[in-house]
């Protein structure tokens, strides 16, 4: 990412960092933007507590990500459904660091904290990777077996096929004000 960065904007500077550490000094920036980044961190507080070091005062901060627990998928055994959400939201360090934007930014000191919430509604057979993925990490964590994640596929499948296919994901943007 940094290399296609360099090569489209080469007259930016660029910088590989931790989002717990950043390599700025105190009160260095304008703005911070997280894009589907919390979620994957173990300490989403830290790096609130990070940005609003490195944040001017008036300085603007944006989160943006999924809610990992929350996505929603049209199906006929909703239990299955939900087990294999939740299976695979629980791999994460922070699956549901969306719905925590509005409280790790007021914890970091922030003011001016907005929220809103946006879902993504898509009905294309090519969200069908995301399900597969979704299936196979409930099965190789234990939640479910082969037969019943081959069966849950299948019946996405034919959903997609039949144009009856539905999968719905909340994106929340924070933002918020040094």
């Amino acid at each position: 990412m940094l290399a296609a960065a360099r090569e489209r904007w080469p007259r930016a500077e660029f910088r590989q960092a931790g989002a717990e550490d950043l390599p700025f000094p105190d009160e260095s920036l304008h703005g911070y933007r997280a894009d589907k980044v919390f979620h994957v961190l173990r300490e989403p507080a830290r790096a609130a507590t990070e940005a609003r070091r490195v944040l001017r005062p008036g300085g603007r901060i944006v989160l943006r990500g999924q809610d990992w627990d929350a996505i929603m998928i049209d199906s006929a055994d909703p239990v299955l459904t939900r087990t294999i959400v939740q299976a695979r939201a629980d791999l994460l360090n922070t699956p549901r660091a969306g719905r925590q934007y509005r409280g790790l930014l007021l914890a970091g000191g922030f003011a001016d904290v907005t929220v809103e919430a946006h879902t993504n509604v898509f009905t294309d057979s090519a969200m069908l990777s995301l399900l597969v993925r979704h299936a196979e990490s409930a099965r190789a964590g234990g939640a479910v077996d082969r037969d019943r994640a081959d069966e849950w596929l299948a019946e996405q499948r034919r959903r997609a096929e039949a144009g009856r296919f539905l999968v719905a994901v909340p994106f929340f943007v924070a933002s918020a004000t040094a």
